[in-house]
């Protein structure tokens, strides 16, 4: 009787330590708490991961774009024969390059005979040679680009028409090829001779930018390169960037004109002082002399010049708008 009681009585004991042992982590909370700390756990190194691979995106991102950039600048870097196509001249590069150093021999020459003095015919000769004909080339390609910007609206409402009574795009750039302005007219005559070996619209269109480095030209790329892939109405398009343009221009007239005033105010301000030497040269020479006859007025000169330079400088920074 005593043994059995022991037995239940161990059981009993037994079965209490087990209930013990599984039930009071429940009922205590204390697998609730585990659970909480391997989801908090979890969720730290979920977020360390996704911080992780956010990083390593961002900085693929970042690398990409540095990359495309590096490749568009090296696209878009200017040569000499990129600068002689956007001036408009048909020169080779060995041409212009014995241009400029006929165009340095005679500056050199013509200040030697002049002053015999080597060392100014030497600046002479690398002014004319390496700054003058640069110096050319950037008057024919503003001058160049004024012209295409004036005609470019016009060419745009060409097409628009063109496109309203069913001609197709190559006939309407056709037209302007044959009827309109220089520059337009070899332009467009450009674009169509690279369609007719082979290359797309689009292609040869955004080519243009590379001959005329205008944002205006970048614009009718885009617009024909986006109608050439994803479709829509390219005579809507052109008209709404012919209307863009014609404000561009109107909004660069407005500010030329309120800007003039003190472009003149500029020009005054930077004649007065060789005016003033001048009539003073013509009333009284000897007085005047003392700026170049003497070291004293040499520096002075020297002096005035630099800040004369700085002025002026700092004046067109002040009155030259980009639009």
């Amino acid at each position: 009787m005593n043994s059995s009681i022991a037995a239940v009585a161990l059981a009993s004991i037994a079965a209490g330590g087990v209930a013990y042992v599984f039930l009071y982590p429940l009922l205590s909370g204390e697998a609730r708490a585990e659970k909480r700390q391997k989801a908090l756990i979890g969720k730290d190194s979920e977020r360390r991961r996704d911080r992780t691979v956010t990083a390593s995106r961002r900085d693929q991102v970042a690398q990409s774009l540095k990359d495309i950039e590096a490749r568009e600048k090296a696209r878009h870097k200017v040569t000499i024969e990129g600068r002689i196509a956007q001036a408009g001249l048909t020169w080779t590069k060995n041409r212009f390059f014995v241009t400029s150093g006929i165009l340095g021999l005679i500056v050199a020459f013509a200040l030697f005979v002049i002053s015999a003095n080597p060392f100014l015919a030497l600046g002479g000769a690398f002014a004319g040679g390496f700054g003058l004909p640069r110096w050319i080339l950037s008057y024919l390609k503003n001058r160049r680009i004024k012209r295409f910007l004036n005609e470019l609206p016009n060419a745009m409402d060409v097409i628009v028409r063109g496109i309203r009574s069913g001609l197709p795009l190559a006939d309407c750039m056709r037209i302007i090829a044959n009827e309109a302005q220089e520059p337009l007219k070899t332009e467009f005559r450009t674009i169509l001779e690279a369609q007719s070996v082979g290359i797309p619209i689009g292609e040869a269109v955004a080519k243009l930018y590379e001959r005329v480095p205008v944002p205006e030209a970048n614009f009718f790329a885009i617009v024909i390169g986006i109608q050439q892939k994803s479709g829509g109405n390219l005579s809507e398009a052109l008209s709404n960037l012919s209307r863009v343009l014609r404000d561009r221009r109107k909004m660069a007239d407005k500010i030329k004109a309120m800007s003039m005033e003190a472009k003149a105010s500029a020009a005054i301000i930077a004649c007065l002082p060789f005016t003033v030497a001048l009539l003073t040269y013509l009333s009284s020479p000897s007085y005047i002399e003392l700026l170049w006859k003497t070291d004293v007025g040499k520096v002075a000169l020297v002096g005035c010049a630099l800040w004369m330079a700085t002025g002026v400088f700092v004046m067109k920074k002040m009155i030259n708008f980009d639009f």
